[in-house]
């Protein structure tokens, strides 16, 4: 079938991509409507590799997708034909001690879509297993329905933190991520959430939603403003979305004692902090890799308007110019926040 292939660093290719894949019992096929561009798409398209997933070979790119369910296997119960639908794109091993424990987003052998060697879903029609496939409302769009699975990730991070009514968050990092972890946190009780950036740009989707409050580390003073909103105290909750080593000294300084740390973005160096003076405060901390369990909660917060992501959703590019939309999103534009690609042959 058509698909958009990463060849090589720097070389994609739209062409016919050999795939074979066969209907299971427990699987669904699926017709792909919309795919929206991941961060980690565009760094295997700039470096060839994350860590140590390395693009060996040919590889389809994509992974947050919606679309609309054509065929089904025999004992597929809850799903039908038509049903449009969003796919949560990493697949567990069900024998796992992870799958068994509910953290199925740790498991080793996970086959996560577009991370090498698995491919994507920058291509016309996928096979996915039904109980990893969603049934979205209708109220619910093809494109928020591709926006669920980083909205997951926000949950995720929210699900690490007891956030008690009135509490105050500070997010470090005004991306995709940064931007749904923190409509997350206000949606589960945070009174108001302060989203701090170096890119004034991205900060003005803060003014789109009530509570979020940007805050430029340019010229903003960040210590006055913890002074002035917290009376010194410091954060309850403090997400770090940026993935910046910098990020640490912010960390320690404005947690308030006894807030949790909320790590989500993972720097692509070794950083090192100094724990005292989190420990002196009984600081706590916690970490985030993908999500489990936060895709039927995520579709619940677009459906009842708990959320909204709309906004966040830049542009919407046709799939025969994926190869530029690519181009575009590794250009890094301040004033981009969310590309997605649909019109797939």
């Amino acid at each position: 079938m058509i698909a958009l292939v990463l060849e090589k660093k720097l070389q994609l290719s739209i062409r016919d991509f050999d795939i074979k894949e066969e209907l299971g019992p427990d699987d669904v096929k699926i017709k792909i409507n919309t795919v929206g561009i991941c961060g980690s798409d565009v760094h295997y398209y700039e470096y060839g590799k994350i860590g140590n997933f390395i693009v060996k070979e040919p590889m389809i790119l994509g992974h947050e997708a919606s679309g609309t369910i054509i065929a089904k296997g025999k004992n597929v119960k809850n799903l039908n034909i038509k049903d449009r639908v969003c796919i949560e794109p990493g697949i567990p091993d069900k024998n796992s001690r992870a799958y068994k424990i509910g953290m199925y987003n740790v498991d080793t052998n996970v086959k996560f879509w577009a991370t090498p060697p698995i491919h994507g879903c920058l291509r016309p029609e996928v096979i996915m297993p039904a109980d990893f496939t969603f049934k979205l409302n209708d109220n619910v769009s093809f494109a928020e329905g591709a926006m669920i699975e980083p909205l997951a990730v926000g949950l995720q991070a929210v699900s690490k933190v007891k956030i008690q009514p009135g509490s105050i968050g500070l997010v470090l990092g005004c991306g995709p991520i940064g931007i749904v972890t923190a409509l997350s946190a206000l949606a589960n009780g945070c009174s108001k959430i302060f989203v701090a950036d170096i890119v004034k740009e991205k900060l003005k989707i803060c003014e789109k939603y009530k509570g979020l409050i940007p805050i430029d580390l340019t010229k903003d003073d960040l210590k006055q403003i913890k002074t002035d909103e917290t009376k010194g105290w410091g954060f309850d909750i403090l997400f770090e979305a940026s993935g910046s080593t910098k990020a640490y000294d912010l960390i320690v300084e404005n947690i308030a004692p006894g807030g949790t740390i909320v790590v989500i973005g993972m720097p692509v160096e070794k950083i090192s902090f100094d724990i005292t003076p989190l420990s002196v405060k009984e600081a706590k901390i916690e970490t985030v890799f993908r999500y489990a369990n936060q895709y039927e909660k995520a579709i619940q917060m677009l459906a009842t308007n708990k959320i909204d992501v709309k906004p966040l959703i830049t542009d919407t590019i046709p799939f025969k110019e994926s190869v530029g939309a690519f181009k575009r999103a590794s250009e890094h534009r301040p004033n981009d926040i969310k590309l997605q690609i649909n019109n797939i042959y």
